[in-house]
């Protein structure tokens, strides 16, 4: 191939815990069919929180990948449980830059690369692709997906809230915005919050490129064998973790969940909920208790990412917990829950990204996350269309754009455009 790419990303397989890995894991599997040839600058696997083999076979044989030094100063650093504040900036994997800058120079000088490309939620990656770019003078495409910061005007305050890391990250985005050749995120919302931010920089170096879903891992999870499910329930799934935050707090979920079971007739069908790798069993097990739910609420472990796959096209609905908080997000399972074909209840604001997403296909009903009675009431007409079998599956034509080949042509063609004008 005649065009080569430097991918920078601290989230790739063996990482086990993060939906971050999805994004270039992609560009690797398709750049190949736009003439591009992906090479990545990872993370030593030491660093990880949580590793797994599982996806390693997706990295496309004779991908170069290298891994040099990282640690996670949370840990490494750590005694008794303490550590100092300040090595957590901008990330607690800061150490990454002290290995990574020397070997994307060696991988620079050996491959010479056209474009540098590098992708948050780690901001250590943006300093070493800003670096790199900087010693050699390589583009750089810097890829936000979402904010650093973000200014809650309903509470008036920041995230994070921490000055130091605050005035860290927008240090970072400010050298970003000078000296990429072109900015990226995975949602309008996030776009347009760093527009603004950034008023002086040239606008048609923004572009927006959505998260998506894998074809291929779809297909593989429709051919594995599953015992078939007894159809004496409706089942609702909730796939990933759950934060006990405003962010992804389900307590107002699990209460009007109460009240509607509490309202179903003597013959409706019982209603399962199944958390599928919340983390969280432990801290809501005596909210469960106390509601009485212990019977239709099932707290589940991680599984195998194909089988989670299988799992979500099995049940009758699936759950989205996103705050208002979260309004410029748009979680990454969604994408796959569209393409699962199952009704949606995403517990969402009106005004962020994923319900204005959800609502426009027509994927499902919509009801804040911090209002019961607005879950409640979406819940028993949410139910009653599960029931009914009126709930309207997604055409394909409705989420085939998401498929990660389609997004990858997104970000193809903005490096060819970006090749053309060296």
């Amino acid at each position: 191939m005649s065009k080569r790419i430097l991918l920078i990303a601290f989230h790739f397989p063996p990482i086990k815990i993060s939906s971050g890995l999805e994004r270039t894991l992609a560009l690797t599997r398709h750049l190949p069919a736009h003439g591009w040839e992906p090479m990545v600058l990872s993370a030593s696997p030491k660093a990880y929180p949580g590793i797994s083999d599982e996806r390693m076979g997706q990295i496309p044989s004779g991908t170069l990948v290298r891994r040099p030094f990282a640690r996670d100063a949370t840990r490494s650093l750590s005694i008794a449980g303490r550590y100092p504040r300040f090595v957590t900036l901008p990330d607690r994997w800061a150490s990454w830059l002290l290995g990574a800058i020397p070997e994307g120079l060696s991988l620079i000088r050996e491959f010479k690369p056209d474009l540098i490309w590098s992708t948050y939620p780690i901001a250590s990656a943006h300093l070493i692709g800003c670096a790199l770019h900087r010693m050699t003078g390589v583009p750089w495409v810097a890829d936000f997906r979402d904010p650093m910061v973000e200014f809650n005007a309903r509470e008036q305050r920041w995230a994070p809230a921490w000055n130091a890391l605050r005035h860290c990250r927008l240090w970072i985005e400010g050298l970003a915005t000078r000296h990429a050749a072109a900015l990226t995120a995975c949602t309008n919302g996030s776009l347009q919050i760093l527009k603004e931010r950034y008023t002086q920089t040239d606008q048609r170096l923004w572009t927006m490129v959505p998260n998506g879903y894998d074809e291929s891992a779809f297909q593989a999870a429709e051919e594995l064998a599953r015992p078939p499910r007894a159809g004496d329930a409706v089942v609702l799934l909730h796939s990933g973790t759950i934060y006990p935050t405003p962010d992804r707090d389900p307590s107002h979920f699990l209460r009007a969940l109460r009240h509607v079971i509490d309202q179903r007739g003597p013959g409706a069908k019982p209603v399962r909920v199944l958390l599928r790798a919340s983390s969280v069993d432990k801290l809501y097990a005596p909210l469960l208790r106390d509601l009485q739910l212990e019977d239709h609420v099932q707290f589940a472990p991680a599984i195998a990412y194909q089988e989670a796959l299988a799992e979500m096209m099995e049940v009758d609905g699936l759950l989205v917990f996103q705050g208002y908080t979260s309004n410029p997000a748009i979680p990454a399972k969604l994408y796959e829950y569209f393409r699962a074909g199952k009704p949606i209840l995403a517990m969402a604001d009106e005004h962020g990204d994923t319900a204005q997403l959800v609502r426009s296909l027509g994927a499902g009903l919509i009801a804040p996350l911090d209002n019961q009675e607005g879950i409640a009431n979406a819940m028993h007409q949410y139910l009653r269309a599960i029931e009914s079998n009126s709930s309207l599956r997604l055409a394909p034509a409705h989420y085939s754009p998401f498929e990660r080949a389609q997004t990858v042509k997104q970000f193809a063609d903005l490096f060819d455009e970006l090749l053309a004008c060296r």
